[in-house]
């Protein structure tokens, strides 16, 4: 890398934080702040600067990545940073905010002169630890030089969706991948709990699926997590997995889909969470089955 940039990253959990690793590693000034403070801290030892609020991390700098819970969240510690953004400053947005709040976003975007970046991203834990993460991004072919390495450092491959982050392509690309992310999660979970019911072994299901279409890695990797008890720490939270099940459902009916899977699994999620699990791995959907603690 020839170019050392200042990089502000608002939102350090388990995503944000691994960027923003991947970030002081390849070279860049990393700034970071998140709501808990607590969760900052440890970058500190990474050579990031951690900043007592928002206003203070982003003054100076030349990207600023939001990874905060939701649309509603980017766009409060956004205003809270407004006076120190200055125009032209590039926004990384990869929050998976949805549609309807995505708006206010490119709004706000444009008041401050901020040049825009849809740029959600596929991944977990490790490949966010890892660099490793696919990103989706639509924003301006002028300014991809500036953000570049920004995703180069958090990212394995970057797929460009548009020219237009308020558009919103990578945002509906990002939500058409977690809707069958989430659908095979649950599926995941119920084969789990339904074998167990009927007294049938797991083994013998995934022998009779080996190798055959209905196969996947995915499916067996979610599995094992339930089958061992390794829910913690989580790859993809509960009440995260939650939350977008809750944005697809809205952008099906912004769209006049219905979209009675996501929908089903977003209760299931949500029921899971009631049960004392929503900050455990998604895999823990599975417990959404019982009524009490499964039986085996």
């Amino acid at each position: 890398m020839t170019d050392q940039l200042t990089v502000t990253v608002l939102g350090t959990g388990i995503m944000g934080a691994a960027m923003a690793r991947n970030l002081a590693r390849a070279g860049h000034a990393v700034r970071v702040w998140n709501r808990s403070r607590d969760k900052a801290e440890p970058l500190a030892a990474d050579g990031a600067y951690v900043a007592d609020g928002p206003e203070e991390a982003v003054r100076g700098a030349d990207v600023v990545l939001t990874m905060l819970y939701d649309g509603p969240a980017a766009l409060d510690v956004m205003r809270r940073a407004a006076p120190g953004l200055r125009p032209g400053t590039a926004w990384v947005q990869s929050t998976t905010a949805g549609l309807d709040a995505l708006d206010g976003l490119a709004a706000f975007a444009r008041e401050q002169g901020l040049v825009f970046f849809d740029a959600p991203v596929l991944g977990t834990r490790q490949p966010a630890e890892a660099g490793q993460l696919l990103v989706l991004a639509a924003g301006p072919a002028d300014a991809r030089d500036t953000v570049a390495p920004v995703l180069d450092a958090v990212g394995s491959r970057t797929v460009w969706t548009g020219e237009d982050g308020a558009a919103g392509s990578a945002t509906r690309l990002k939500l058409v991948a977690n809707s069958w992310v989430i659908a095979a999660t649950s599926a995941a979970g119920e084969v789990l709990a339904l074998a167990g019911a009927l007294d049938v072994d797991p083994e013998h299901f995934f022998a009779a699926i080996a190798g055959g279409p209905l196969d996947m890695g995915y499916l067996r990797a979610k599995t094992d997590l339930i089958r061992q008890g390794a829910l913690t720490p989580p790859q993809f939270a509960v009440t995260t997995a939650a939350k977008d099940a809750r944005l697809i459902v809205a952008a099906g009916e912004r769209v006049g889909v219905r979209l009675d899977v996501a929908a089903a699994s977003a209760r299931r999620l949500e029921r899971a969470a009631e049960l004392g699990h929503g900050g455990e791995d998604m895999a823990a959907a599975y417990f959404a089955s019982f009524d009490g603690e499964p039986s085996g």
